[in-house]
């Protein structure tokens, strides 16, 4: 017998497309972080319904981001871009949906790790409604904590790691054998996956495990008229659409000297080949690359042009450029396709800003986003980013009278957007493990040297020069311990420390209550962490009180305050 594990898509490639005749499935996309205005669509759902969808399934997305209640308790938060649905109001958009669509046979959860409270919460209310359904957790919470979750979440019937795109055929196949045929009988005659685990906790339990899709051009396109009526009638599309997908108008850390009336996004590539070791895409498995075709692109931003009237693409990449190939045809294949007038962006990394940029220039490509996260060059080594941002040594520039030293990769790759009319917007980190008040300065020096930079010429005061300013990005998140991740095990001594987390013979953390404790932490990239005792913690090398007033300046708009510490 072979021991070869096998691919998901080996275990579903004959299935025929009526396979789910008569099956419902709602998808329920969780809330992220409250500040940032809901700008990117939820395009996972969206595909998983649309494979749900082509195999005979009748698919539903309620999608909980979607919501920024204005109102007296947003204003008195501090969030005047709206907040969170309650849970109370969840529930009864929850069960209004069944009302109107009847009882589903499987409800799935999509959702960072970011969303375990409201995970929690929902599971309750689903199983309150639905106790019969096959609830399912997937994406990076389910991917991170594995297992554990069913502890955290005991109503869960499976959970679903990596990436869904087969394994939702799987969830499918085991939910109609458990209604057809009852769960024993199901089990007895070989009519359930091999994803079965077991009981856990008195409680039949499902892991299935997902992987890239062999080839992402066969995958279909999000089915997002799905967000086109929410249970009230409401077209949450439209606000997405109406939403700039980058720039200040979204309230995140992007930043864009020019604006998007009507914008959309897709996923052009997944994963990203590299190692930085604060990044939680190699604990899921995603270093391995994935692109779809430049072809296979091309049709779908076509349609929805074509469909939505839009006038800006985003491909919020992990890594867009990493093929100088695939950038290279661009050009060529957006114009045969009629789509030289559309503006799109991107993410991608600075060492990639070289001549490949022109090309993206070439086909709309007006924005990049880049993970700078630091400008300091003791902090991009021990981020295992400086072999790519370093390799060209560095370069002095004077910034308010100082001398700093920066990697001429990074002042190249500004240099170069300008020169190819593409707008940058850099992303930091501050407080990584290892950085102290120097590092940071560092980094902060660089925004200000890129707010010189870009409003060379015009005159202060004027609108040219502000709006030049406004678009350097000048917010940093705070750097954050994930689990798996090679940060997180260089942290393991803090972790023990401020949270009490404890690890078993494999360097796995315990999913206990201090562990669960940590990770309802995590629902803010911006924030600063508390410990057990509910004081601020941070990773760096900083003193709390040193971290506390940089981030209190940061957080204000002074970044050049940082300097002055």
């Amino acid at each position: 017998m072979s021991n070869r594990i096998l691919h998901p898509n080996e275990y579903i490639k004959d299935f025929p497309y009526d396979s789910f005749n008569g099956m419902k499935i709602t998808f329920i996309n969780m809330p992220l972080r409250e500040t940032a205005l809901p700008n990117v669509p939820p395009e996972g759902p969206g595909i998983l319904a649309a494979i749900a969808r082509r195999y005979g399934a009748e698919p539903y997305i309620l999608d909980l981001n979607g919501y920024r209640i204005k109102d007296e308790l947003a204003e008195k938060r501090g969030l005047p871009n709206g907040r969170h649905m309650t849970y109370a109001e969840a529930e009864a958009m929850i069960v209004k949906h069944l009302n109107n669509v009847g009882d589903q046979d499987v409800i799935a959860f999509s959702g960072k790790i970011t969303t375990l409270r409201w995970q929690e919460e929902v599971a309750k209310i689903v199983k309150k409604h639905q106790p019969d359904c096959f609830l399912v957790s997937g994406n990076g919470l389910a991917t991170e904590i594995k297992t554990g979750l069913f502890k955290w979440i005991p109503e869960l019937d499976a959970i679903g790691r990596s990436e869904g795109d087969d394994i939702i055929l799987l969830i499918l196949n085991d939910a109609m054998a458990i209604k057809k045929y009852g769960f024993e009988k199901a089990l007895n005659s070989d009519k359930l996956s091999q994803s079965y685990l077991g009981e856990i906790d008195g409680k039949h339990r499902f892991r299935y495990e997902g992987n890239r899709p062999i080839n992402l051009d066969n995958l279909p396109t999000a089915a997002l008229d799905l967000l086109e009526s929410d249970p009230y009638g409401y077209n949450v599309l439209e606000d997405y659409i109406n939403v700039p997908v980058w720039g200040l108008g979204a309230n995140n850390s992007s930043a864009t000297p020019f604006t998007m009336k009507r914008s959309l996004t897709t996923v052009s590539s997944r994963g990203c080949p590299y190692a930085c070791a604060f990044c939680y895409r190699g604990s899921q498995g995603e270093r391995n690359y994935g692109v779809r075709s430049v072809e296979d692109i091309a049709t779908q931003v076509r349609g929805y042009v074509d469909n939505y009237k839009l006038d800006f693409i985003g491909f919020p990449d992990d890594n867009f450029a990493v093929s100088k190939k695939r950038v290279a045809e661009f050009p060529k294949v957006f114009k045969a396709s009629g789509l030289e007038n559309i503006r799109w962006g991107t993410h991608t990394r600075m060492d990639e800003a070289d001549a490949r940029i022109f090309d993206m220039s070439e086909s709309g490509c007006v924005y990049i986003g880049f993970g700078a996260e630091s400008a300091s060059e003791h902090t991009l080594t021990v981020m295992k980013k400086g072999g790519f941002i370093l390799k060209n040594g560095l370069v002095t520039k004077n910034v308010n009278g100082s001398k700093y030293e920066f990697p001429k990769t990074m002042v190249d790759a500004i240099v170069n957007c300008k020169d190819a009319n593409i707008h940058p917007n850099c992303t930091w980190i501050m407080a990584y493990p290892g950085e102290d008040l120097r590092h940071l300065q560092t980094s902060a020096a660089f925004i200000l040297w890129q707010r010189e930079f870009w409003t060379k010429g015009y005159t202060p005061g004027t609108p040219a020069y502000d709006n030049a300013f406004a678009a350097v990005n000048s917010k940093m998140f705070t750097a954050t311990a994930y689990p798996g991740t090679e940060m997180w095990n260089v942290v393991k001594p803090q972790l023990q420390k401020h949270f009490d987390i404890s690890f078993d013979f494999l360097g796995n953390p315990i999913c206990d209550d201090n562990f669960h404790r940590y990770v309802l932490e995590l629902d803010d990239a911006t924030k600063v962490l508390n410990d057990k005792d509910g004081n601020p913690v941070n990773f760096g090398e900083m003193p709390l009180d040193t971290f506390l007033k940089a981030r209190e300046h940061i957080d204000s708009g002074e970044i050049e305050k940082v300097l002055e510490l």
